[in-house]
């Protein structure tokens, strides 16, 4: 490599070809008794503080900064580059003469792009204006065996984006930032919910019978038992075991897993949190959940209007609240006539809508929300009074018995949360679970199991609750204007190469 070249990818190497260049200087500096990977050298700043103590009418402190180089540039005896560490990004300036005769040489020879470095030196400002770190010791910490993709351009390639993460979050700055704002996300909420009192529990992710949801489960099977488990589809039912014995606040950020399709929108495996209040209802839920979004909104995108594809969100104002039956008049231009049960059928065929053979008028009403209003739900709106077939572990609305004390949580066309007051009568419990076994036996896949020790801990009296669960993919993806799931998921499920 000549001196003025950037040290960085050849144009005339492919990326196997320059893998085996940087092998075989691992070899010559192992030959010339230097380490490629040796013990961690302290640091005394990061690359933000360089930036932000500096001040043009004095000399900087000494600073010790580590940082993978992200560029470089040769001039003779001088080189120019940047390193990047977890806050940020800051220029380099290296010369020989400040180095040394020996150790610019060995700089030159042996590292790369891509590398992980230890400086210690101090800043000034170029006469571009740009703040620099003037290196009077540089040591590598770890050799880099390959390129950086693109040459730290990016990932244009969306596959290896997804399965080599790494440098995915090395080359792109936003993604970065995404998966940061994911973790301030998760800590809001964490932190509201400590406040209202409310206990982090930790329930089983390998469930005997599957529960808590409408979903298909992923099966496994435990050899010293002898028995086939499910990874969970929801902790729903572990939950409310602790409500009964007497947790009456509690929560789980959790992990839950669902054996269906892949989409913008779905992944197998998906994080939600899941909160149960004893002597509370869905309504008070409803204002508790609305402040705990704009309060996360606020303190992570601090300003309460968020873009989202081609719509702006507005989560300053009280959230709409309106009934299934009624937005489907409002939102899918139906009356209230043409919902009627002599009606509803002609009304289905009108607008396409399918529905399974020896459908209910309530899951009749279900499907024309589902398939005509809720892509048109962009503002933050709450959908309460869910039919009762659909929701088998609701409390009936004491007013309306065909409807449940329930609510769903949309915005921009997602379902985000779900909640409803918590059937507690073991009888009526057992009733809807004979009904969802017997739905399974004719071959729904997705109809809860009977769950015999859950109606046991029924039996035990647990308190009027109001349970909650809101899906922290999707949140994430609304806050950062993201619009497909995996990229809000450091690893989500891809398909086998």
């Amino acid at each position: 490599m000549k001196k003025n070249e950037p040290h960085s990818q050849s144009p005339e190497r492919t990326p196997s070809e320059e893998h085996q260049v940087r092998v075989e200087k691992v070899a010559a500096m192992k030959e010339a008794g230097l380490k490629a990977w040796p013990e961690f050298k302290p640091i005394n700043a990061t690359t933000k503080d360089v930036q932000n103590e500096f001040k043009d009418d004095q000399e900087s402190r000494e600073y010790e900064i580590a940082g993978r180089l992200v560029s470089l540039r040769g001039h003779g005896k001088t080189m120019f580059g940047h390193i990047q560490d977890p806050s940020g990004t800051l220029q380099i300036y290296i010369r020989k003469d400040m180095l040394g005769d020996e150790a610019f040489d060995t700089f030159d020879r042996f590292v790369d792009v891509g590398d992980v470095l230890w400086i210690k030196g101090h800043s000034f400002k170029t006469k571009m204006g740009e703040i620099t770190l003037k290196a009077s010791h540089v040591t590598l910490l770890s050799k880099s065996l390959h390129p950086l993709p693109e040459k730290f351009h990016g990932l244009a390639d969306v596959e290896t984006k997804y399965r080599q993460r790494y440098l995915d979050l090395i080359s792109n700055a936003e993604s970065r930032e995404r998966f940061i704002k994911r973790s301030a996300i998760i800590r809001e909420i964490r932190n509201y919910l400590n406040e209202h009192e409310c206990i982090e529990v930790e329930t089983p992710m390998l469930h005997p019978i599957p529960g808590g949801a409408v979903a298909r489960p992923f099966v496994t099977h435990h050899n010293a038992l002898s028995s086939d488990f499910y990874l969970r589809i929801a902790p729903e039912l572990y939950l409310k075991r602790l409500v009964v014995g007497g947790m009456e606040r509690v929560f789980e950020i959790n992990r839950s897993f669902r054996n269906e399709g892949i989409s913008t929108r779905h992944n197998p495996e998906f994080t939600m949190v899941e909160i149960y209040i004893a002597h509370k209802d869905y309504q008070w839920m409803m204002d508790f959940s609305q402040a705990m979004i704009q309060r996360v909104v606020k303190a992570v995108n601090d300003d309460m209007t968020v873009q989202f594809g081609d719509h702006q969100i507005d989560f300053s104002q009280p959230f709409e609240r309106i009934s299934m039956r009624d937005a489907v008049i409002k939102y899918a231009g139906i009356s209230d006539a043409d919902l009627a049960d002599d009606a509803i059928d002609a009304t289905l065929k009108k607008h396409d809508v399918s529905v399974v053979d020896n459908a209910s008028w309530g899951q009749k009403l279900f499907e024309l929300f589902d398939q005509l209003v809720e892509s048109k739900l962009i503002q933050p709106t709450f959908i309460t009074h869910f039919p009762v077939e659909i929701s088998p572990l609701a409390k009936r609305d004491p007013e309306h018995p065909d409807f449940v004390s329930r609510f769903e949580m949309f915005i921009a066309g997602m379902e985000l949360a779900n909640a409803f007051n918590e059937l507690n009568d073991p009888f009526d419990q057992a009733e809807r679970f004979k009904a969802q076994a017997a739905a399974k036996d004719a071959g729904d896949a997705e109809a809860h199991h009977y769950d015999a020790e859950y109606v046991t801990a029924l039996e035990h009296a647990m308190p009027p609750t109001v349970g909650y669960g809101m899906g922290i993919d999707r949140l994430t993806m609304l806050i950062t204007n993201t619009t497909s799931i995996k990229d809000v998921i450091l690893f989500p499920t891809l398909k086998k190469k």
